[in-house]
């Protein structure tokens, strides 16, 4: 019986984890759930967005599905006051969490709720690989009165392990790597694209692979996304480009995500959004990309591919119904957005 470990987290968190543990609950009664307070929520009870405790039960579980966190009531510019990314950071390197996958699949359903033209976006269909636990994130941070520094690192071990996980991605889809960088102004970039052709060439002549400096990778996300595959890049560029990607979909709200280690230990699994203190509350809030997060941990955590299949299949259908919450143009509640899902998995 798989345990799951559930964090609410903050804003719209509980509003939309408690609608994806319904739909897990509507496929299986196997699944044991454990809830704790993360993010915001910790520190306002503990003191700190992530304690020991919930640390220690990640450790033990199969697999760890968290909703949001952050909000204006922690924002602060002390460095000394607790944040609730802290908590992610701290979970995310705690559990060893290196490979961040994003897939951004626009439905044709939405096509007209992106901003971008439909003859854009059709046939988009990317991984976003992020690299999650080196990068300027982790490194050394400096800050007086006159001047504030932030170290950004990489290891070749780092940078040579999530080449890997690209490389294998793409051999399972189109067999394209995009691999994203500045080298022409980092050193850590102009390492980052020596070891990615470095592991390339030992082991994936099968795939094309791209170097794109970031700064066009960001323009061509928007001219020519379909043509795609996979984009490899290191943890601050991933979480910009991921994010710009997320719009090709017509919301943030529809973007799911997984963050995996070593084969074996439990993954994190969570929309791209963020916790939207703005609705929390007012039952507005999309569940799609919580849903599709809990899809991706029945695959990539759990090994029940049927089972996350008939998930993502569910949301594809009701969207095709006429589903709509706010963010995409419609007047869907959250609760009418779970009831909709749930009768389409019902049909399967």
């Amino acid at each position: 019986m798989p345990t799951i470990i559930t964090l609410p987290g903050d804003g719209i968190g509980p509003e939309i984890l408690a609608p994806a543990l319904e739909l897990l609950r509507t496929i299986s009664e196997d699944f044991t759930f454990d809830e704790h307070a993360f993010g915001g929520a910790a520190i306002d009870i503990h003191g700190t967005a992530l304690t020991d405790e919930t640390l220690a039960a990640c450790r033990k579980a199969d697999a760890v599905l968290l909703a949001a966190v952050g909000g204006p009531k922690w924002d602060t510019t002390d460095p000394e006051a607790p944040r609730p990314e802290q908590g992610l950071l701290g979970l995310r390197k705690g559990l060893g969490l290196y490979a961040n996958l994003r897939p951004v699949r626009p439905l044709p359903a939405l096509y007209d709720a992106s901003p971008l033209k439909r003859e854009r976006i059709e046939g988009t269909d990317l991984l976003v690989v992020r690299e999650l636990t080196g990068g300027i994130y982790f490194g050394a941070k400096t800050r007086t009165a006159r001047s504030a520094s932030d170290l950004c690192e990489y290891s070749v071990e780092e940078v040579d392990r999530i080449a890997h996980v690209a490389f294998d991605a793409a051999r399972l889809r189109r067999k394209k790597v995009a691999s994203v960088d500045k080298a022409n102004v980092l050193e850590t970039s102009r390492q980052w694209r020596e070891v990615v052709h470095i592991v390339h060439r030992a082991r994936y002549n099968d795939i094309e692979l791209t170097d794109v400096l970031v700064d066009n990778a960001a323009m061509q996300l928007i001219a020519r996304p379909a043509d795609f595959d996979v984009i490899v890049t290191e943890n601050l560029f991933g979480d910009i480009l991921s994010d710009e990607a997320a719009m090709i979909t017509g919301s943030i709200g529809m973007l799911p995500s997984a963050s995996l280690g070593e084969h074996g230990d439990p993954g994190l699994f969570e929309p791209v959004h963020g916790s939207a203190p703005d609705i929390a509350g007012s039952g507005a809030a999309n569940p799609l990309a919580m849903f599709l997060s809990a899809a991706m941990m029945l695959r990539h955590g759990l090994g029940r591919d049927a089972d996350a299949a008939a998930v993502e299949a569910a949301v594809d259908r009701a969207l095709d119904g006429g589903l709509r919450t706010r963010d995409l143009g419609g007047e869907a509640t959250t609760a009418q957005a779970t009831r909709a899902v749930i009768d389409e998995l019902g049909r399967e």
